[in-house]
């Protein structure tokens, strides 16, 4: 499906000839992308402070067997 180009793209800037996707399960597989809510990302300033805190909680937490979205 061809798409028109934004008005404030330049003419020489040509994507054309470019793959859409071409890389997205090489970078899919390498990150797990979580959301969140607006209310509880405003305690966290940055990822590092999110996976910070999660670690604190795992041991707490009683294992459970990874469940893959859709089953």
């Amino acid at each position: 499906m061809k798409t028109s180009k934004p008005a404030d793209l330049r003419a020489e800037y040509d994507f054309g000839a470019g793959t859409r996707g071409q890389y997205a399960a090489r970078y899919a597989e390498g990150s797990n992308v979580v959301v969140l809510a607006p209310d509880g990302a405003a305690h966290f300033p940055t990822s590092a402070a999110v996976n910070r805190q999660l670690r604190t909680l795992l041991p707490r937490c009683k294992a459970t067997p990874r469940r893959l979205l859709g089953a």
